[in-house]
Formats: structure tokens, C-alpha cells, sequence
């Protein structure tokens, strides 16, 4: 598994495990989880998947591969080190895959491929209109693993909705840190739809992409059971923390210029803004989609929903310290 030791990647091994499957880990840092992963018996590589004969080695003798691993949106990172990472490291990944006759190989996209969605809800044949470079090289990826396992390597692409859980320390974190106060300042309307997919519900389809043959060659759209507009959203993670939220409506695009303002003046001094416009777009950006195939094709079902989610997750935050 590329990716192993972050936060999808972690709760992905630990499934694995406890299956009694053995586990080859490949990732470039230990993150907060290695020593854990090692205690429970991960083999754990250090290293990247631009790194062709590291790739090689470990690929040896494996069935299934998880290709998890990405350069995931910084702000300051160079093009040519997502094209890198993203697309040429895919490339490698599932050239290896093919030369060691890999039973199956389970690519991790994202939904954002589709970009904003208007026609709703979206579907895995929905336009492909990436609206950043991280997205544009997720669907290379996606094009490479095609294009190689045509040479008879059986593969599925996943691509998932807005991941969280324990163990998250990302954007749902700051989502709970912002509604913690009682007060949460909504840039716009809040009608904008938001799909959430909780990880363990995540790693379900892991496993079914990994065993069901009607996966082979097949792209699934991976999230819960629906989707949320932000202020339903917003509302329910102030459940999670017994607060009721008074939501504040501010004018959205104010706040994008001065994100756009903000990623100028920090451009020259190569220093990650605090302030940038992917982050606010949250705030209008539709992600909305139907999970039909995945649950007709792979026997998906969603097990945890929304207000169990969070309130696991805000538990988790709690006991350690975030919150």
C-alpha cells in the first residue's frame, strides 16, 4: 500500500491486519501513525513512488496493491512535483503491478475530477472538469493505470467524497474548531451541497473493489449515503459538540478576493498563505452525487451515518487534544 501511514491509508492497513493479510507499507514520512502500524505488525518503507526502484521492490510478491499515495494541495508546491508524485509515480506504481502479475490493483482517485458539479446529483459519467492542478493530475493517474493494466492488469479507480473520521487532523478539524464558539460565518447562502464520507465507510469499499470481479476496470464515485447542504452540515457538527450554531450570512465574494489578495502577496515570499481561494470555494462549489454503481456493483452500503460519524470524530478530537 503507497500512502499507508496518513489518515486514509492508516484506517486502510488496520482493516488489512485484522483480516490476517500481511501488509507492505510505502510512504515518504512516518506521520502520526507508523509506530502503531509497526506494532501491529506493518511492514513500513520509507520513501516515494517517484523512486522507480523502491517501487520495484516492494511491488515483488504482492497480490493486491492500494495505490493511496499523492501530493495533496499545498499551496507552494511546484506543478511539476504533483505531475511527478501524481502521474508519473501512478504510472510506476501499476507498471510494477503488471510486471509482478498483481492480482488486482485499487487506485484512490477523488471526486474532484468533476470539478463543481451542475447537473445534480453527479455521476461517474459526469464531466471531467478538474478545477485545480492536484485534480487535473488525479485524473492523469487515472488515465496512466488505465492505459497500463489495458496490458492485462486488473484494476479499479475509486473516487471518494469529503473524507473524515478519527484520526483526521485535516479539514474537518477546522470545520469543528469553527462552530465550537456557537457562531459560524457562512460566505453565502450555505444552500451550496456538500457529500461527506466517513472512512470506515471508505475502507468497506476498499475491500468490496479489491474482491468483487465486477470491479475489474470500473470507476466507482465513493461517499455516504447522501449529501449535505453547509448549513445542515454546519448545524450537525455543532450536534457532535452539544452547541446549537447561529449561523452568520456574509457575502461570499468579498471573501475571494481578498483570498485571491492574500495568495498574491505571499506568492513571492513562498510562504502558504492563510488566507486562498481553493479553501473559500468551499464555500460555493457543489459536490453532489449519486451512489448507484458502487452500491449496485459493489454491494456498497454505507454503515455510519452523518450524526454517528461525527460524533466519533469528535471524540477522537477530544481525547487527543485537538479540541
Amino acid at each position: 500500500m503507497t500512502g499507508g501511514t496518513g489518515f486514509t491509508g492508516s484506517h486502510l492497513v488496520r482493516r488489512l491486519l485484522g483480516r490476517a493479510h500481511r501488509v507492505r507499507v510505502l510512504d515518504r514520512e512516518a506521520g502520526l501513525f507508523a509506530d502503531e502500524l509497526r506494532s501491529l505488525g506493518a511492514e513500513l518503507h520509507l520513501g516515494s513512488v517517484t523512486d522507480a526502484a523502491l517501487v520495484e521492490r516492494l511491488t515483488a510478491g504482492c497480490q493486491q496493491v492500494f495505490h493511496l499515495a499523492a501530493a495533496f494541495r499545498q499551496i507552494n508546491l511546484p506543478k511539476r512535483l504533483y505531475w511527478e508524485v501524481n502521474v508519473e509515480g501512478t504510472r510506476r506504481v501499476a507498471e510494477a503491478s503488471l510486471r509482478h502479475g498483481v492480482e488486482r490493483l485499487i487506485y484512490c482517485s477523488t471526486q474532484g475530477v468533476h470539478g463543481d458539479i451542475k447537473e445534480l446529483p453527479g455521476h461517474e459519467d459526469s464531466p471531467i472538469t478538474p478545477e485545480d492542478y492536484y485534480q487535473l493530475t488525479k485524473y492523469e493517474g487515472e488515465q496512466a493505470v488505465a492505459e497500463i493494466a489495458g496490458q492485462s492488469l486488473a484494476y479499479t479507480i475509486l473516487r471518494p467524497m469529503a473524507i473524515y473520521g478519527p484520526g483526521d487532523p485535516g479539514r474537518f478539524l477546522l470545520l469543528f474548531r469553527a462552530v465550537r464558539s456557537g457562531r459560524f460565518l457562512m460566505f453565502g447562502d450555505g444552500n451550496t451541497l456538500y457529500h461527506p464520507l466517513y472512512i470506515d465507510n471508505l475502507v468497506d469499499a476498499f475491500e468490496s473493489a479489491a474482491e468483487r470481479s465486477e470491479a475489474i476496470g470500473r470507476t466507482y464515485l465513493i461517499g455516504d449515503d447522501r449529501y449535505y447542504s453547509l448549513n445542515e452540515l454546519v448545524r450537525e457538527v455543532g450536534r457532535s459538540l452539544g452547541r446549537e450554531i447561529r449561523i452568520v450570512h456574509l457575502p461570499f465574494w468579498p471573501l475571494w478576493a481578498a483570498a485571491a489578495i492574500c495568495e498574491g502577496l505571499c506568492r513571492p515570499f513562498r510562504i502558504e498563505p492563510p488566507l486562498f481561494r481553493r479553501r473559500v470555494d468551499w464555500f460555493r462549489q457543489n459536490r453532489a452525487f449519486s451512489i448507484e454503481r458502487a452500491k449496485r456493483e459493489l454491494g456498497f452500503r454505507p454503515k455510519v451515518d452523518l450524526r454517528t460519524g461525527l460524533a466519533l470524530t469528535a471524540q477522537w478530537y477530544k481525547t487527543h487534544g485537538y479540541l
